[in-house]
């Protein structure tokens, strides 16, 4: 069995690639670099015990190390709105009148036509717009000045 602990530890390593090349965080990384030094440490000693306890220690030492880093990169870079909340700050036209504030109209926002409510209400079709938010499937909107 010891003979082949260099493979297991390498095919642990590609595996645990794999999964992080299929996923959008950073969840196996450091168990990658964990299972290269332990297939490194099978040059010295045959002890699965020993080459387990430096791919846990290695493993973690990694984590510990790296995550504050990239938690840190990432709050430099922002988060970026995704699917509807990119169109909050974003003008648009309304495409139906709006009689009061508990009326459901339509707007036309970046070609995409949503439901919905302004507090500015009566409005009238044509009026420009600006998303201040959105609740469930229906915009909050008011009027551009």
């Amino acid at each position: 069995m010891e003979q082949y602990m260099p493979f297991i530890w390498i095919g642990f390593a590609i595996l645990m690639a794999v999964c992080e090349a299929l996923t959008t965080q950073l969840v196996s990384v450091w168990f990658v670099i964990g299972a290269v030094c332990a297939a490194f440490t099978t040059v010295f000693t045959p002890s699965v015990p020993i080459q387990s306890a430096v791919f846990l220690i290695v493993s973690l030492l990694a984590l510990v190390i790296t995550r504050p880093l990239v938690k840190k990169h990432r709050k430099k870079v922002g988060a970026v709105g995704t699917n509807a909340d990119r169109l909050i700050g974003k003008n648009g036209v309304l495409l139906t009148d709006l009689q009061d504030s508990e009326s459901v109209g339509q707007v036309k926002v970046e070609g995409e036509i949503w439901s919905a409510k302004s507090s500015d209400a009566p409005l009238e079709k044509d009026t420009k717009i600006k998303v201040l938010s959105i609740e469930g499937v229906k915009m909050i909107v008011s009027v551009i000045d």
